[in-house]
């Protein structure tokens, strides 16, 4: 992406503070533990992810739409709207921003029918996904206002090939790549895009895929870095602790339990 991260809006209105931003969700964790509202965020992020594979797009436009997701409901209860609503609203703003081209309303409400029967039925049971084209419409003009119109996202995929590149002129391993854009998109399911440069999460993934296959010999290159290492092992400890959450969280069995706990808007919408 063309243009300077340290003058754009994502650095100076997007990067929150850890307690502003728990300050903000107080109505929320009023009905659910932190463990809780995680667990719903990930819910929410593998719809999103979901549906921009069935459309085909891009990693970049799902990776944007998460972060439109997550920067909603960090100013925002979620019983202002409705996740599901949000959700597809987060991916048809992100196709257009990030230049993928507009995505037909029908197209879009027949994906999301398609997913929520066909991949989340054990969220949903036999609900229907409720939302029309004028529920979208009507919602997006409330997420730009939320965003105050803020739309451009940094996203850590283009520095981490930039020092992917760098580490390959001491250490060719293309597995290194694989493991670190994954865990990329696993940090999407945490709070460190609203927290930190995506310079700095960049580095953090980098670090972990090279713990988990073992790569000694790059401490040296990480070590030349002029960066914060604190704020990398906050990052660090953030995704791992995401991965221990998984080990022990079954989904498809807490999630109806979870979803019913959620602050929810009223009136739902009518068919």
């Amino acid at each position: 992406m063309a243009g300077n991260f340290w003058q754009s809006s994502h650095h100076q209105q997007w990067i929150l503070d850890k307690q502003d931003l728990f300050r903000d969700r107080q109505h929320d964790l009023g009905k659910l533990t932190e463990e809780e509202y995680q667990k719903i965020f990930n819910f929410f992020a593998s719809i999103i992810q979901v549906l921009g594979e069935q459309l085909k797009l891009r990693q970049q436009v799902i990776a944007t739409a998460t972060v439109y997701f997550k920067r909603f409901y960090a100013r925002n209860s979620l019983k202002c709207i409705d996740p599901l609503l949000l959700a597809p609203t987060c991916v048809f703003l992100a196709s257009k921003v990030e230049e993928f081209g507009v995505i037909s309303n029908s197209r879009l409400i027949t994906t999301c029918q398609t997913v929520i029967k066909n991949k989340f039925s054990y969220a949903y049971g036999q609900q229907e996904f409720p939302y029309r084209t004028n529920h979208i419409l009507e919602c997006e003009f409330y997420l730009l206002e939320n965003l105050d119109c803020c739309l451009i996202v940094y996203q850590p995929y283009r520095p981490l090939l930039l020092f992917v590149q760098d580490i390959h002129t001491q250490v060719q391993d293309d597995q290194i790549l694989t493991y670190a854009w994954r865990i990329v998109n696993d940090s999407l399911r945490t709070d460190v895009s609203l927290l930190y440069p995506p310079y700095q999460i960049a580095i953090s993934a980098l670090h972990i895929a090279c713990v988990m296959l073992g790569k000694d010999n790059l401490k040296p290159w990480f070590a030349e870095l002029n960066v914060d290492m604190d704020k990398i092992q906050e990052i660090v400890r953030t995704i791992i602790n995401l991965y221990e959450m998984w080990k022990s969280y079954d989904e498809k069995k807490e999630i109806q339990g979870l979803l019913g706990k959620m602050p929810k808007p009223c009136p739902a919408p009518q068919r």
